[in-house]
């Protein structure tokens, strides 16, 4: 790899100085602005898992790959000030001994040959004694040679198929952990990756995720029965099922289904609920004192479909384990689903399953997928837990932002969002150095 820098008072300048002396293929690795104009660092035949080699204990620091072509460029304009003064001091030597009239040639024409065949040409070097200036010699040999080693890119030859793989894993756990997934999922699906190319590893990676990642095979509306779904307050439990219902008395019309709610506990809790019962002519029904969870079932156990809402409680709250052991204990098949809104933090789904699970959970509902960065930690959340994922939405229309969920588009969606996502970012970067 061909690293070089050029300076302009332009950036137009600049990269017309890059096109014309590194030709189309040259990648810039970075540019600022600096005293009297710009520079810009390229790169020819620029390899990223070379550069995070190189860089070695440093290269954690680099999320991206634009952060990580910086720090090269960072560690190239160090290597080139640190040869400048060891040019210095030639020139200082050279000068010190045209003054003592020296002619001796031999080691500083050394010196010579090995500083020009790297770095471009300097002026020759006095001869000067042997005796006098071995050791000082030998010193700046030492260096120069260290220098060119480092600027080049050579390292000490070490198992250069398990280095190679060490850094491909890295930088695929890093991407993995950008599109969304925590270090310890990301870098369990890495290291599975055994040789070839980043892109290949990333490929793979994803299919394992599309792997990982279950889904329920049949649709409630078209198998029936009854449904509850638990979550936090706010994560989109009511809105989820009135899109549901909106969409079953589309297919199947309203006389076949119900809902229920178990949100004793909150004043005006039931008012949506009963909105859309009243938008689609649907019957919605209250547990309380008088009438409880399973009776009411029994009364609707003509109807096809049954959709339960609850109340958002954690288990700090008073009638959470009421509320839930009244789904567990009921003799009916309930099958509880766990709301999770893609936009929460990976912890609190961890902290939101390990309140529900005692519920016996049969699944999950993804929501809010249109207001998340990233799905990565939503994907990752499911493969931990296992839970199949039944439906997923995506925004507030009913019913038509409510999809049946599929391993295969909702990872697809996942990429789409994390290139979005670079492409903002590497946008918002572009301003900021215009700025």
């Amino acid at each position: 790899m061909k690293v070089k820098r050029f300076f302009a008072q332009t950036m137009a300048e600049a990269l017309k100085q890059v096109s014309e002396q590194m030709g189309p293929d040259a990648v810039i690795l970075s540019n600022r602005r600096v005293d009297g104009g710009v520079e810009i660092v390229t790169a020819l035949d620029y390899d990223e898992n070379m550069a995070r080699q190189r860089l070695g204990n440093q290269a954690e620091e680099a999320t991206n790959g634009s952060r990580l072509a910086e720090m090269q460029a960072d560690q190239h304009r160090r290597l080139e000030d640190e040869l400048s003064r060891s040019r210095d001091r030639i020139r200082e030597v050279r000068e010190k001994r045209a003054s003592q009239g020296a002619s001796y040639a031999g080691s500083f024409a050394a010196i010579q040959e090995e500083v020009s065949g790297g770095f471009g040409d300097i002026e020759p070097l006095p001869q000067a004694p042997r005796e006098a200036y071995s050791d000082e010699l030998a010193q700046m040999r030492a260096e120069i040679s260290s220098l060119k080693d480092m600027m080049q890119g050579h390292r000490p030859q070490q198992e250069p198929e398990v280095s190679a793989t060490t850094a491909v894993q890295q930088r695929l756990a890093e991407r993995l952990q950008e599109f969304g997934l925590g270090s310890d999922l990301a870098g369990s699906i890495s290291r599975r990756h055994k040789a070839g190319r980043l892109e290949d590893g990333w490929k793979q990676s994803l299919k394992m995720l599309c792997t990982g990642v279950r889904t329920s095979r049949m649709e409630w509306l078209d198998e029936g029965g009854a449904y509850a779904l638990v979550g936090p307050t706010g994560s989109g439990k009511t809105t989820t099922i009135g899109k549901l219902a909106a969409r079953y008395v589309l297919k199947h019309g309203s006389d076949s289904v119900a809902l229920v709610t178990t949100d004793r506990y909150r004043v005006a809790a039931h008012e949506q609920l009963f909105v859309f019962g009243r938008i689609l002519n649907v019957p919605v029904r209250v547990v309380d004192e008088s009438h409880s969870l399973d009776d009411i079932l029994d009364e609707l156990s003509d109807r096809h479909l049954v959709l339960i809402d609850t109340a958002g409680l954690t288990s700090a709250d008073k009638g959470y384990q009421e509320q839930l052991a009244e789904l567990a204990r009921s003799h009916h098949n309930i099958k509880t689903h766990l709301v999770v809104s893609a936009t929460s933090q990976p912890r609190i789904m961890k902290s939101v399953w390990h309140c529900y699970k005692m519920a016996n959970l049969a699944g999950c509902v993804m929501t809010k997928i249109d207001e998340a960065l990233t799905l990565g930690e939503s994907l990752g959340f499911v493969m931990e837990t296992g839970l199949p994922v039944a439906y997923y939405t995506d925004g507030q229309k009913i019913p038509e932002d409510l999809h049946h969920a599929e391993a295969v588009p909702l990872v697809r969606l996942a990429v789409d969002r994390l290139k979005t996502l670079q492409q903002q970012q590497a946008v918002a970067e572009g301003l900021k150095e215009h700025a």
